[in-house]
């Protein structure tokens, strides 16, 4: 009996080491999940980053505890009416849009540049992904945004980081917007 539950223990902890490997390997591997109190919607974000409250502001935030400056936040607006994302127009006229009236209207002391503008369905929604270079006073950032409507509310998730360390974490942050979907 005791050889037999060696064994097993055995297969078992092959088996969980194998599915463990895996697991990291996969496109979350370095990303903790995260979904609203509600169950309505989730998405991942970077191991090592802790959520922090901002009153008023933002609906989640979370920061990198080494490097704080880089951030992810979502931001849920109710719209005038329920809409299709389309309805705003296409992803450049609405990254255009973003631009001009709020990352950098006249006078804000920024300039931004609009790198990329797609589009993307993914479980039964349509996703605007855009892609800024923010030009500050004093810095450069970087920044990705995914903009999605559902039951008339406009949910903008983004995720942002000063423009030297960009190329390092590109591809993570593309996963991280990516990640944003609908659970119910």
């Amino acid at each position: 009996m005791v050889v037999i539950v060696r064994s097993f223990l055995r297969v078992f902890f092959a088996l969980s080491l194998v599915l463990v490997l895996g697991a990291c390997s996969g496109s979350s591997a370095g990303l903790n999940a995260f979904q609203s109190a509600d169950g309505r919607y989730g998405f991942f974000y970077p191991t090592g980053w802790t959520r922090i409250s901002v009153g008023g502001g933002p609906e989640v935030v979370y920061h990198d505890l080494i490097n704080s400056d880089e951030t992810l936040s979502l931001v849920i607006s109710k719209l005038e009416e329920d809409a299709e994302l389309k309805t705003l127009g296409s992803p450049e006229i609405v990254g255009k849009r973003l631009v001009d009236q709020i990352i950098a209207p006249e006078g804000a002391g920024r300039e931004v540049e609009l790198l990329e503008a797609s589009q993307r369905e993914s479980s039964g929604h349509t996703f605007y992904d855009l892609e800024y270079s923010i030009h500050l006073p004093d810095r450069e950032r970087h920044e990705l945004t995914t903009f999605v409507v559902d039951h008339g509310y406009l949910y903008t998730f983004a995720t942002s980081t000063n423009e030297v360390r960009w190329p390092k974490v590109k591809s993570l942050f593309r996963r991280v917007i990516d990640s944003f979907t609908f659970l119910i």
